[in-house]
């Protein structure tokens, strides 16, 4: 852990990142010292927010949970939460199935309980990999599935949030 949060320091922190709009830090689920670590680092320029990223089932909805209050200890605006892998549409029958059943109401419940927005629901789509391994986008391979809508909405979502108020 301690390699892993100092190379996360050296990484972040020795990079010249030009100007950028927005730098977007995929964290590992859990409050761990890499966690604390990425928030002192950026304790000078202000973070703007945490989007919290959870699938259906209970053990993905507890850690959710601890991350909430390791936000609200931060005093770290939370953008909202995205249900990732909500559900699975069949290719050939188009038959809706939920592969991680929301056996505690899921994300949607865990954002009303927190009192915190639910910025979208992304279907679990095995396109979304298979454009990852070729080095594409699954918003230019395929606009029109619905993972593709669920992401062009939490841009837009996380856009709003961070405008200037």
């Amino acid at each position: 852990a301690v390699v892993s949060t100092q190379s996360t320091g050296e990484f972040l922190c020795s990079v010249d990142w030009g100007d950028l709009d927005y730098l977007i830090i995929d964290t590992p689920p859990g409050t761990s010292d890499e966690h604390l670590a990425i928030v002192s680092l950026f304790k000078k320029s202000k973070i703007d927010g945490a989007v919290l990223v959870t699938t259906p089932q209970e053990v993905a909805l507890s850690d959710v949970r601890k991350e909430i209050n390791f936000c609200r200890k931060l005093r770290i605006p939370m953008i909202g939460i995205v249900e990732n892998m909500a559900s699975y549409t069949c290719p050939k029958c188009n038959t809706v199935s939920q592969i991680f059943p929301a056996t505690s109401g899921g994300g949607i419940a865990l954002a009303e309980a927190e009192n915190l927005p639910l910025l979208c629901s992304l279907p679990l789509d095995p396109l979304v990999g298979r454009s990852g391994d070729n080095g594409l986008s699954i918003l230019s391979e395929a606009p029109q599935a619905g993972v593709s809508e669920g992401y062009l909405i939490l841009v837009e979502k996380i856009i709003e949030f961070c405008k200037p108020k």
